[in-house]
């Protein structure tokens, strides 16, 4: 994979040398033509997965943005985290970011979806990334070191949000109640799927994305094959039948595979635009699965 080098850029002409937090100027804030609402339902959007992406120069918004928002209650912990995104890349680890730093990142992660999605990963320059978000080399070099970089920070969402899919999935019981919670669960994996859909599709072309990234997105695809399998294992432990234990284990193993291979491949389709009737495609995912966990 080639990775750009890192320039190093002077700051922007006539940007005062005091101000905001992070060693940025205090300028005034504007949103980015490509921003937020451009991508409804994406990763960065400002529905069921929270932004990132706002601006640097002109002024304010009356409203608060995404990251500066009070945080939703979230089960368990009565606060929503922030995106993890939110954090920068490398250049940013180790510092506190404040307000301005925090929205110049998300404007940046925005503009580097948008080049993703429209190019393709190999394609995409830090110049396109730059020019789209309406800053400067300077500034991009302060939150990452590369594009490389940037869509790592931007994967941290991608998988954080498939974690949470995998520790939610259910046990899947023979009745209209295992059935429901299975919907239920391919509804919220093809929503988490549609959010980071650009990402996702970058992370399954090994060659681009290099071992590493890889090897993260193969993890987590064997964790949640793992997850149904016992899920499967779980909802048959009161079948009746006579195959040993270690052989169950191995169906279900495999089992589970195949549905979660089925279901990536019908969320990349629905992804890249082709028609496929949303819902239905869900009732037909669910009713497949649902049958692979209770046939004999």
């Amino acid at each position: 994979m080639t990775r750009e080098p890192r320039q190093q850029a002077p700051p922007e002409p006539g940007a005062p040398a005091a101000g905001g937090r992070d060693g940025l100027p205090a300028a005034k804030m504007r949103m980015d033509a490509v921003a937020v609402d451009a991508y409804p339902g994406s990763a960065l959007g400002d529905g069921h997965y929270p932004a990132a992406g706002s601006g640097e120069a002109v002024a304010p918004e009356t409203r608060p943005a995404p990251a500066d928002r009070p945080n939703r209650p979230s089960r368990g912990t009565g606060v929503r985290p922030r995106r993890p995104s939110l954090g920068g890349g490398i250049p940013a680890q180790g510092r506190e970011l404040g307000a301005q730093g925090r929205q110049t990142v998300r404007r940046l992660l925005e503009a580097g979806l948008a080049e993703f999605d429209e190019r393709g990963f190999q394609a995409v320059r830090v110049d396109d990334v730059v020019r789209r978000a309406k800053t400067s080399h300077g500034t991009f070099y302060l939150y990452f070191a590369n594009k490389d970089d940037l869509f790592r920070t931007l994967l941290r969402d991608a998988l954080r949000d498939m974690e949470t899919i995998t520790d939610e999935f259910p046990v899947v019981t023979s009745n209209d109640g295992g059935r429901a919670a299975l919907r239920r669960w391919i509804h919220s994996f093809t929503d988490t799927y549609a959010a980071h859909a650009t990402v996702i599709r970058i992370l399954s072309q090994a060659e681009i994305v290099g071992e590493q990234v890889y090897g993260d997105g193969l993890r987590l695809l064997f964790r949640l094959s793992e997850a149904i399998a016992q899920g499967m294992t779980v909802a048959s432990a009161g079948q009746s039948t006579e195959q040993p234990a270690k052989d169950l284990a191995q169906r279900a193993e495999l089992t589970a595979l195949a549905c979660l291979m089925m279901l990536e491949r019908i969320n990349y389709l629905l992804s890249v635009d082709v028609r496929l009737p949303r819902e239905e495609m869900v009732d037909r995912l669910s009713a497949i699965i649902y049958a692979a966990f209770h046939t004999p």
